[in-house]
């Protein structure tokens, strides 16, 4: 007898719908799995018959075939256990083959027949609900992050027994995922904020600027002086998530396995600090078959690289194509996977290995020790970072002034009014931030007047800015306008932009 149950496989962020048939025939008894599956999904066969067994369901001595559709595509993790028994159990029939039509079946057996969670379940049932499933049956624990897809009904089961029990009588079944979700962020007691943060009134300005544009940023400056202090503060001056993106950013944390306990939507924006020892393939997204890396872990979020120079100069070339596409495409011997990629990019650096240079009573760097450390920041790469920005130590007199400082929240209010001014420009088209400006889109929305033409000829002639570095600066430009609640561009904010292209000349000549 034959029969079969939908499942789900993932293979980088794509979710491919997995039909999962089961005949039960005449013949030597056996437990055969083909459809190209991995070494873990082979090993279900010993789960399921164990697990059965275990709540007193005994199949019976025939050959049982299982085959994983489409064959060409490989099938990985333990999420195919569940609805290889119920295949089974349909095939044998135990349960009523044609209640499995419509549905979509996910999850992991223990040997005792519980039914254990599983990562990516999000995505899947979002694509179950874009196939038109009537319902998702997945473990229980699972429950509250399948509920998130709305207008899906989603069946979260504790035990084999369970499944049975549903699959035998489906309107007898209550337990389901209704469970509804605030759109709100939650505020989180004892984070950094900028009220902390002594001086530097420079580096905070910048920090504004980049998070009202999503603009990348580099802290240059001597160890001690606060860069890696500010850039940990960012995050609390970025406006919150709405529910898509936190919809967004729950299916790529899902999919990567790495969900909080308790509330599984994600609700603040992620902030990512790899060490500089990461690989490239820790960055990009790695395995066989790749999962999110930390370029897409950060999406929406900040991705803060410290030590920038101390990175590999490999790891550093990978954020060339996420920084300009705001994706990264991953490439293996079974297929590319895409992975989102939209970050805001803040690195700090010495720079020089001392740390004090130009300070040359201080520095014992020689030239070409600083030109080799600082070098491995290529110009490419710089060319894509939008504001640089020199961190000087504090004064001691900063240090000891018990003057209240500028609060995130104070900042962030600036923050927002400016990302509401992007929103109702670029209403209707693609583009979310000034930093994603494009093309005719950068004529449009960036005019300069004759008095700012004239000082961006200048300064394209003067600090030899690159076709790409020019147009960084009008994207600044523009940020710092909506900032001040201006509609066209001055020459005090394309001055001000240029102001932050200069400081990557005096130590990248």
């Amino acid at each position: 007898m034959f029969a079969s149950a939908l499942t789900a496989a993932i293979n980088g962020m794509e979710v491919i719908p997995i039909q999962v048939e089961a005949d039960v025939s005449d013949g030597l008894p056996s437990f055969i799995m083909v459809g190209y599956a991995a070494s873990q999904v082979k090993e279900a066969q010993d789960r399921v018959r164990t697990a059965l067994r275990n709540i007193g369901v005994y199949l019976p001595p025939k050959r049982i075939t299982v085959n994983l559709a489409p064959a060409d595509i490989r099938k990985e993790s333990s999420g195919f256990d569940l609805p290889v028994a119920v295949s089974v159990l349909a095939a044998a029939g135990l349960i009523d083959a044609r209640l499995l039509h419509g549905g979509m079946i996910m999850g992991e057996l223990s040997l005792s027949g519980e039914v254990q969670p599983i990562s990516g379940i999000l995505a899947r049932v979002i694509r179950a609900h874009e196939l038109g499933c009537s319902y998702c049956m997945i473990p229980e624990a699972n429950l509250r992050e399948a509920s998130l897809v709305k207008g899906m009904r989603v069946l979260g089961v504790r035990s084999l027994r369970e499944v049975i029990e549903y699959i035998q009588n489906p309107e007898a079944y209550a337990r389901s995922g209704t469970e509804e979700h605030t759109e709100e962020n939650c505020t989180e007691e004892g984070i950094p904020d900028f009220s902390e943060v002594c001086g530097q009134e420079a580096a905070k300005r910048a920090a504004e600027i980049a998070a009202a544009g999503f603009h990348n940023l580099l802290f240059i400056g001597s160890p001690g002086a606060g860069k890696t202090m500010i850039a940990r503060r960012i995050p609390t001056i970025l406006p919150p998530l709405t529910f898509e993106e936190s919809l967004e950013l729950t299916k790529i944390y899902s999919i990567a396995g790495l969900l909080p306990e308790g509330d599984p939507l994600i609700r603040t924006r992620p902030f990512r600090s790899p060490h500089h020892t990461s690989t490239a393939i820790s960055l990009a997204g790695g395995g066989r078959i790749p999962r999110p890396g930390e370029i897409t872990l950060a999406h929406r979020g900040v991705l803060f690289l410290d030590e920038l120079a101390e990175f590999s100069r490999h790891s550093l070339e990978i954020l060339r194509q996420p920084l300009e596409e705001k994706i990264i495409c991953v490439s293996r011997a079974s297929g590319s996977y895409i992975f989102p990629a939209s970050f805001m990019l803040v690195a700090s650096t010495n720079p020089c290995p001392c740390g004090f240079y130009p300070d040359m009573q201080r520095c014992r760097c020689t030239q070409q020790e600083v030109h080799r450390y600082i070098g491995k920041i290529s110009q490419p790469l710089l060319d894509r970072i939008d504001l640089c920005t020199d961190v000087s130590a504090a004064s001691f007199n900063e240090i000891i002034d018990h003057a209240p400082q500028e609060s995130s929240k104070e900042i962030r209010s600036r923050v927002i009014k400016a990302r509401e001014i992007q929103q109702d420009r670029y209403r209707g088209t693609a583009v979310l931030y000034n930093s994603e400006l494009y093309g005719d889109m950068l004529e449009k929305y960036c005019i300069l007047s004759d008095d700012c033409m004239k000082l961006a000829r200048s300064a394209f002639e003067r600090l030899q800015l690159s076709v790409r570095a020019y147009h960084r600066v009008l994207k600044v430009s523009r940020t710092i306008a909506d900032l001040e609640g201006s509609s066209v561009i001055g020459c005090s904010h394309l001055s001000e932009a240029l102001s932050y292209k200069t400081l990557d000349k005096k130590y990248w000549a």
